[in-house]
Formats: structure tokens, C-alpha cells, sequence
């Protein structure tokens, strides 16, 4: 297979765990990682300011050659991402919350998603609840100030332990990371958790999605 520039974008500091993950598994391809530090967090804009920070990103890694992006921000995919694929000639590779496989797992019937305002009050969000976890109880615990805490590097591990420990408490078994900056703090959310609950971020569905376009681009 030839190699293709691969495009990966996210607001902040939260999609670099994400192009990593990509070029680990698809070492002959070459990824470009851009992010939007000085708008960082998404989270809580509105959705046409979040459109106009990112669509002459997204731009600029076409022009810089990418064949397929990935858009690692769980806030654009659920709010922008038919909206942009309409606007892009070439394919684009959303993140949402893995409430799927999440739903699946469950033995308590609760389930907690972690992610952003905009991303939870999002329509796409409401379709995978529909869809997925219809029977399901999905806790949606605040974490509006976890991204610019951690794009701050001030995290706050008794806010964090607080808001799992109450998760856990309702019942939650199985929690979502929902934001890719979550990501950052994914081996503290684990530690809180301690084997009570499992802990599900998207970067391998996201990973076998991109194999699957790559192999028709080719």
C-alpha cells in the first residue's frame, strides 16, 4: 500500500494521544497532527464559533496533502461532522462517546458518560442513547472544567475522585471517556475506579474505522 498523509485534529492537547495511537498502528502511513490551542476548550462554545475555528484547519491539512482526516474531538464530531464531510472532498473520520460498546458491557444497566456540555447536549449523542441504550440509566456526570484543567496541567485529583467515586456509587460500571483529553488522566481515572468499573476510550474503533477507509482509498 502507498503511503497516505493522514490528518488528525482536536482542539487541545487530547488528540496527540490519538495520532500516536495511529502511527503505533499504521506505522507506513504519515500523520500530521494539528490542534487549535488558542480556542481550547470547545466544550462550551457555541457550535458556529467551534465551525469557524476548525473548517480552515481541517483546510489546512488538506493543503498539506492529507487523503483523510481524522476529527479527534468528541465535541466537533457530534455537532459538526455531516455538516463538514458536506464542506471536505475527502473522507473524515469522526470520535464520539462509545455509549455502544458501553451499553453492551454493562451488568448494572448504569452506565456513565464523561464528555463536554456541547458534546452531551448534542443531537448525534442523543441518537447513540436512543439507539444503544435504550433500557440503559446514563449518568452524566460534570466535567465542563476537566479539559482546561488538563490543558492547564492542574489537575484536581480530589475533584476528579469525586465526581468517579459518585459515579460508581449510583451503580455505574462501565465509564466513558467522551473527550479526548480525558485521555490525560485515563490511568487516574482507572486508579480511582480500582477494578470497580471499566474505563472505555475510542481510539481502537477509531483505528479499525481509518483502516477500513484507508483500504479504499488504495
Amino acid at each position: 500500500m502507498p503511503q497516505i498523509k493522514i490528518g488528525v485534529f482536536d482542539s487541545g492537547a487530547g488528540g496527540i494521544h490519538v495520532a500516536e495511537a495511529i502511527q503505533k498502528a499504521l506505522p507506513e502511513h504519515q500523520v500530521l497532527y494539528m490542534e487549535d490551542r488558542e480556542h481550547v476548550p470547545y466544550g462550551t462554545r457555541p457550535i458556529e464559533e467551534i465551525h469557524r475555528f476548525v473548517k480552515p484547519i481541517l483546510q489546512a491539512l488538506v493543503d498539506e496533502g492529507c487523503q483523510v482526516i481524522v476529527v479527534a474531538c468528541n465535541t466537533v464530531t457530534t455537532n459538526l461532522i455531516s455538516r463538514l464531510r458536506k464542506e471536505f472532498d475527502i473522507p473524515l473520520v469522526g470520535m464520539e462517546p462509545a455509549v455502544k460498546p458501553a451499553a453492551a458491557a454493562t451488568k448494572t444497566g448504569i452506565i456513565a458518560v464523561c464528555a463536554t456540555p456541547r458534546t452531551l447536549s448534542s443531537a448525534r449523542y442523543s441518537q447513540l442513547k436512543k439507539e444503544y441504550a435504550t433500557g440503559i440509566r446514563v449518568l452524566e456526570p460534570d466535567c465542563s472544567d476537566w479539559a482546561l484543567m488538563i490543558e492547564n496541567n492542574s489537575i484536581e485529583r480530589e475533584k476528579v475522585a469525586e465526581n468517579i467515586e459518585n459515579m460508581i456509587k449510583k451503580g455505574a460500571d462501565q465509564i466513558v471517556l467522551g473527550c479526548t483529553h480525558y485521555h490525560w488522566i485515563e490511568e487516574l481515572i482507572k486508579e480511582i475506579a480500582d477494578g470497580r468499573a471499566v474505563v472505555i476510550q475510542p481510539e481502537e474503533p477509531v483505528i479499525r474505522q481509518l483502516k477500513t477507509v484507508l483500504a479504499q482509498l488504495t
